[in-house]
């Protein structure tokens, strides 16, 4: 049952790690993007971003090189992905909520790989585990795997008791929607007490060696062991489904809200914009068209108010 256990682990981190890469490759692969063009943008420089302004006040902009503040866009992503900013801000209610399953998640991250570490260091060198490096690390994956556990399965209640209650959300709330928040909360759940009621003799460290050796003599009690096959599953489920937006969060900050690159003229996004505007859209609002006949060239073109008089 052991190596059963083992193959499950494998084979979805396969899958989970795949899926992330299609998802990307899809998300990299799509048309042009619609810009927002809101400003400041945080890779400008910060004396212009201060107050919202671009390289556009340049004189003669297009003459001169472009710097970016690739460290202003790291705080600008750390502070929306760690600590929720934009939820914070627009949403309060709702970050109370999905910050402490956020942020119990990438504590769980952070114990999966503190763990992979550990067990790592004590199969290449045991003699520096007993001492206070290993004592530490010891101590820091405990910490951030209950602390991470507890996190996650409260705000994945809230989150889900606010969707089955809230008339605000419920309108919106699908199957699917339930679905995986109670899979994160059951998963948690069954890990968080698998942890609780295994052996004392069998530690963290000694399973993730032992998935790492893939060492079949090891005995895992069944309640562990359905909580590491569940959450393997929900690993591999996820880049299928909407919850793989932390993929899709690159690509809306790179590709729409921070791309301010200028339309030069026999420049690649010139070419870009040639090719979508030959698409043929198929919209069903009957104003604007779009019945797949005409390219979005014609219909950009096209006044839809005069075609309705006429």
């Amino acid at each position: 049952m052991t190596s059963l256990l083992y193959g499950i682990i494998y084979a979805c981190a396969l899958v989970f790690a795949a899926g992330c890469i299609l998802r990307a490759l899809r998300y990299a692969r799509m048309p042009l993007h619609l810009r927002w063009e809101l400003y400041p943008v945080p890779h400008e420089a910060p004396e212009r971003a201060a107050h919202g302004g671009s390289y556009f006040e340049q004189l003669d902009w297009w003459t001169q090189p472009r710097d970016s503040n690739f460290l202003g866009e790291i705080v600008a992503m750390l502070a929306e992905i760690v600590l929720l900013k934009g939820v914070w801000a627009h949403n309060r209610k709702l970050w109370f909520r999905s910050f402490p399953f956020h942020f119990g998640l990438y504590l769980l991250a952070a114990t999966a790989g503190l763990l992979a570490l550990s067990a790592l260091l004590n199969l290449v060198a045991p003699t520096a585990m007993p001492g206070s490096f290993g004592v530490g690390l010891h101590y820091l994956y405990a910490f951030t795997g209950v602390l991470g556990v507890v996190l996650a399965i409260a705000g994945a209640a809230g989150l889900l008791f606010r969707r089955l209650t809230d008339s605000e959300v419920k309108v919106y709330t699908t199957p699917g929607d339930v679905f995986n928040l109670l899979a994160f909360v059951v998963t948690l759940g069954l890990l968080g007490a698998g942890y609780l009621l295994r052996p004392s003799t069998l530690s963290l460290r000694g399973i993730a060696e032992g998935i790492l050796r893939f060492d079949t003599a090891l005995e895992i009690p069944g309640l562990l062991a359905a909580g590491l096959v569940m959450a393997a599953l929900l690993a591999a489920y996820i880049p299928m489904t909407q919850m793989s937006h932390f993929i899709g969060k690159y690509f809306t900050y790179h590709s729409v809200r921070w791309d301010d690159r200028p339309n030069l003229r026999d420049g690649a996004l010139e070419r870009k914009v040639a090719e979508c505007v030959r698409y043929r859209p198929t919209w069903s609002a009957a104003h604007i068209g779009a019945d797949g006949s005409k390219t979005w060239a014609d219909i950009a073109t096209t006044n839809p108010a005069q075609q309705v008089k006429k």
